[in-house]
């Protein structure tokens, strides 16, 4: 009986050493789910576009659309989250040049007609990218630049407001950590112990110097609040707390009736405008 039990232990444990594998092999298909090339553009709708294409520094190329604003009064390098591709978010890029900013909005590695295939490095290169289009090819000055990010694109801003200078930080719907995340959908996986994607949030924003502000939804069904409100009290500076409405994958606070003026006047005051 007793070395039955142990054969029945030692297949349960060689299982689940399997299983660990396999989720850590399949990981990037955990996180990133690429949208495919977009099937029609900003300009089809009837807004000013400028389709361009941008260059990181180890040689991928991405697809973006520059939305410009009529006297801008800056410039928003716009982070995506991990879903779909730039064609979804048009409306948010709208609501953007109604506040005064010129939007670029790019596809990270892999998703829609970009080259490559994503991973968390990667698509930190991705922003630099875009960042450095927008402060040579567009003109814009850094204090006139606002990182801004939604869900995954808020890891992937945050990340580019430590590397790059910009006028400020906005993070919508963001999440601590990809760790923290697994252990809501995937108790069972201890990821935290073992090397793979991270975007640890929480740790970086403590180093972000610059004004920043975190929007969150209480209806957020996917990231829970509490995370957003767990950056905003980690941040070094204090961060400009704006709580929505809706589920995850809803308008945003960008378009609400309740904070799209305070979205406003925060970004506004950014870049001093």
């Amino acid at each position: 009986m007793p070395r039955r039990l142990l054969r029945i232990t030692g297949a349960l444990a060689a299982t689940y050493l399997a299983c660990l594998v396999l989720v850590l092999a399949l990981q990037p298909r955990l996180v990133y789910f690429p949208g495919p090339p977009p099937s029609r553009t900003p300009e089809d709708l009837g807004y000013p576009c400028q389709t361009v294409s941008l260059e990181t520094s180890d040689d991928e190329t991405l697809s973006a659309w520059f939305l410009p604003a009529p006297e801008a009064v800056g410039a928003v390098v716009y982070s995506h989250g991990n879903a779909g591709s730039i064609e979804g978010r048009v409306g948010t890029a709208r609501a953007l040049v109604a506040m005064g900013f010129s939007v670029l909005l790019y596809d990270y590695r892999g998703y829609g007609a970009s080259t490559g295939s994503p991973d968390e490095a990667g698509t930190y290169l991705d922003a630099e990218a875009a960042y450095r289009w927008v402060t040579s090819e567009a003109g814009f000055d850094p204090s006139k630049v606002v990182a801004y990010g939604r869900s995954l694109g808020g890891a992937v801003a945050l990340e580019l407001a430590l590397r790059q200078p910009v006028a400020g930080l906005f993070l919508e719907s963001t999440f601590t950590s990809i760790p923290d995340m697994a252990e809501l959908f995937y108790p069972w996986i201890p990821l935290r112990w073992f090397p793979g994607i991270q975007y640890d949030n929480l740790a970086k924003i403590r180093d972000v110097t610059v004004q920043l502000a975190v929007a969150h939804s209480p209806d957020d069904e996917l990231i829970p609040i509490a995370m957003g409100a767990a950056l905003a009290e980690a941040a070094q500076a204090p961060a400009e707390w704006i709580e929505g409405a809706g589920g995850h994958n809803g308008p945003g606070v960008l378009v609400q009736a309740g904070t799209r003026e305070r979205v406003a006047r925060f970004m506004r005051a950014l870049v001093g405008g």
